[in-house]
């Protein structure tokens, strides 16, 4: 069922839903859908999405092919806009919730909700799985040409992944991507996904990897379903997430108010009083976007001055309804049950100051993804993964790749040009070993 209309991102998922019930095939694996299949309790699944969400249409349709495979399975999408009462005390989409209960935030594909559901792959899927001669962990841009570049030197290649197109699938439009005027991220995404799937590339996707260890073969590389799959050589491309503040207030509000993507959760904003901490590109495209949608912005900026291009700067300061404080070193986000305020400190006085307000937009850059690898590459104090020029890390035979390394800037394009050095460097490494 459907609660709102089904427009903007949520028109696809429409027409999508209307051909899988006229008979289309899903686009899953047989063994995801044997997965839903085997599911034999009631699930009704409620999402509360907005129509400008990028990340909303993936759970919709995702929930939408459960449901047409399995009568067990329910969902309805529900439009916060339409249905404003309902959606009063969710700051955050898309918002999924399960028998009434919240069931989980943000993006979720198939397998990710399998996996929430205790239904993801069973280790004993990757029993059996010859050693790989590359094997590439991730699933971003970086992860994508790793793999077709391996698979095209005639590579035993897999790749493990939560999903593809990792953090790129929460960017909205690109206009970087040189030869490409314009996509979206999960556009970029999709053609990604269709690339690998061009070339011989065993594609593991729903699972994650836990842990690394080098054996005298190669490495052995432990999936979080306890699997354990053994690879000569081993990219690491896991990229990054959204960097936290680690301020008061920034956990126990998430999804109360503190948000990490202006595109999908700035219309439940509306009319009301938001901030953006975050003087860079992506904090003052935020704030732009917002001020067409929010009643006022304010921008907070570590720094003496905002770091972003000069003409988003000028573009900031000519929106009336739009204050800027810089030298603003955030301390508290306050609320209640929601985010009520932010408190900052006046870095030029030592001042403590108070904003009153009713959302925070967090902008302050990436944190790699790279906990999961412990100490058994070297890592800077940042977290990043140390790479020289060739992508090789400080153990033989282990190279990365993309936003999880020691690269400076952080880019798309870039990332796919580490991905490819790092495959040839492990063609070279395995000719030579």
């Amino acid at each position: 069922p459907i609660s709102g209309v089904p427009l903007g991102h949520e028109f696809n998922s429409f027409v999508l839903a209307l051909l899988q019930v006229s008979g289309r095939a899903p686009k899953e694996s047989q063994s995801v859908i044997d997965q839903i299949k085997a599911i034999d309790k009631p699930l009704n699944f409620e999402t509360f999405v907005s129509l400008t969400c990028q990340k909303c249409p993936d759970v919709v349709q995702a929930l939408n092919l459960m449901s047409v495979i399995n009568p067990n399975i329910t969902h309805t999408m529900i439009d916060g806009a339409v249905f404003k009462k309902e959606a009063e005390d969710i700051m955050a989409v898309p918002a999924i919730f399960l028998n009434g209960e919240s069931f989980g935030n943000g993006r979720m594909t198939v397998s990710d909700i399998l996996n929430e559901l205790g239904e993801g792959p069973d280790a004993s899927e990757f029993e059996g799985k010859e050693t790989f001669d590359v094997l590439v962990i991730g699933g971003g841009p970086a992860s994508a040409s790793a793999a077709i570049y391996a698979a095209r030197k005639g590579l035993k290649t897999g790749i493990v992944a939560d999903r593809i197109g990792g953090q790129v699938n929460d960017t909205a439009d690109i206009e970087n991507l040189i030869g490409v005027k314009k996509t979206t991220g999960p556009e970029l995404s999709s053609n990604l996904e269709q690339h690998i799937s061009d070339y011989k590339v065993d594609i593991m996707k729903g699972v994650r990897a836990d842990k690394i260890q080098k054996t005298d073969e190669g490495t052995d590389v432990t999936l979080n379903n306890g699997a354990t799959l053994k690879t000569k050589s081993l990219i690491i491309a896991t990229g990054a997430r959204w960097r936290q503040l680690g301020v008061p207030g920034e956990s126990e509000f998430a999804n109360k108010g503190v948000a990490y993507c202006p595109h999908c959760d700035g219309p439940l904003f509306e009319g009301k009083d938001v901030a953006v901490v975050g003087g860079g590109n992506s904090g003052v495209e935020a704030a732009i976007d917002l001020a067409g949608i929010c009643n006022h912005v304010t921008l907070f900026e570590f720094g003496e001055e905002m770091r972003a291009d000069s003409v988003l700067q000028d573009r900031l300061r000519s929106l009336p309804n739009t204050t800027v404080i810089t030298n603003a070193a955030t301390s508290e986000i306050t609320g209640t049950d929601r985010v009520n305020g932010i408190t900052y400190t006046d870095r030029a006085t030592d001042e403590s100051k108070h904003v009153e307000l009713d959302g925070v937009f967090v902008q302050i850059g990436l944190s790699p993804n790279t906990e999961w690898v412990g100490d058994a590459v070297q890592r800077n104090r940042m977290g990043e993964i140390e790479v020289d020029r060739l992508n090789q890390t400080n153990v033989p035979g282990i190279f990365a790749a993309g936003d999880c390394t020691d690269q400076r800037y952080k880019q798309i394009i870039i990332s796919m040009g580490s991905g490819a050095s790092a495959a040839l460097s492990a063609f070279d490494y395995l000719i030579r070993n």
